[in-house]
């Protein structure tokens, strides 16, 4: 079993920069996919970034955002820059079963309770 619990969010202006953080305990740390995932008020959960032995983006945030991880320190970040009025979102961090993990949410079976990030244009 894996828990995991980010911290991080907040509320910041366009152009502004947030960093989010997740803390993982249960397993070891480096045999699993993690991925961050958000949810805006009236839409489905979407994916953000994934790190693996590579780190994906969405298209959405790709070149603004940036995923890492320290499996020395159990923790992952994403680090989130220009952001926008349409990033806001609850801000969710995930775990996969293993190594191998994509886009789609039914692929990661640990989540954390998320964190609000909100930005004002």
């Amino acid at each position: 079993q894996v828990q995991l619990v980010e911290s991080g969010g907040g509320l910041v202006q366009a152009g502004d920069s947030l960093r989010l953080s997740c803390a993982a305990s249960g397993r070891a740390f480096g045999s699993y996919a993690m991925g961050w995932f958000r949810q805006a008020p009236g839409k489905e959960r979407e994916f953000v970034a994934g790190i693996n032995w590579r780190t994906y983006y969405a298209d959405s945030v790709k070149g603004r955002f940036s995923i890492s991880r320290d499996n020395a320190k159990n923790t992952m970040h994403l680090q989130m820059n220009s952001l926008k009025a349409e990033d806001t979102a609850v801000y969710y961090c995930a775990g996969a079963a293993g190594l191998v993990a994509g886009t789609a949410s039914n692929e990661y079976r640990y989540w954390g309770q998320g964190t609000q990030v909100t930005v004002s244009s």
